[in-house]
């Protein structure tokens, strides 16, 4: 629940922003990548926290070698995303590799909710929240329609 209140409350703070001025979180788009963002930048760093670590290590399937190997990787790959999401030059290119990286480790869900983890959430809802965050990543892949270019009129 925790990384959806983050792209939410990310998205509406973001999209406020360019409301009242901001011109680089102007558009709804820009506001989603914020969102993103801070969904990312959360889920990355509760791969490190020495309170939820040993819970996402635990998620990872056991036929899997190197659990914790996997887990750091997988942190340092949403941190590296979420970064790229950021800057324009890299922003779809990091939105197609969360993608990804979402479908990928979507089996440790299956198995967590399986096993009845720490971590395992319903697999329902947590299939519904991880279509939500691929959407929502999806979403920043297509292409805003331009806004015509405002005429200026001198006398």
């Amino acid at each position: 629940m925790e990384p959806l209140i983050a792209l939410v409350v990310g998205f509406t703070a973001a999209r406020l922003a360019g409301l009242l001025g901001a011109d680089a979180l102007a558009g709804w788009q820009p506001a989603l990548r914020a969102g993103l963002v801070a969904m990312f930048l959360l889920t990355s760093i509760a791969h490190f926290a020495p309170a939820l670590r040993p819970d996402l290590v635990d998620m990872v399937p056991p036929w899997m070698p190197r659990a914790g190997l996997l887990v750091t990787i997988t942190g340092l790959l949403e941190a590296a995303g979420a970064i790229g999401l950021l800057l324009p030059a890299t922003a779809r290119w990091a939105a197609g590799g969360l993608i990804a990286l979402m479908i990928a480790v979507f089996p440790a869900n299956v198995s967590a909710a399986r096993r009845h983890t720490a971590q395992g959430d319903p697999l329902g809802p947590r299939t519904l929240l991880q279509i939500l965050y691929i959407a929502a990543a999806a979403a920043t892949l297509v292409r805003a329609p331009r806004r015509p270019a405002r005429a200026t009129h001198s006398a």
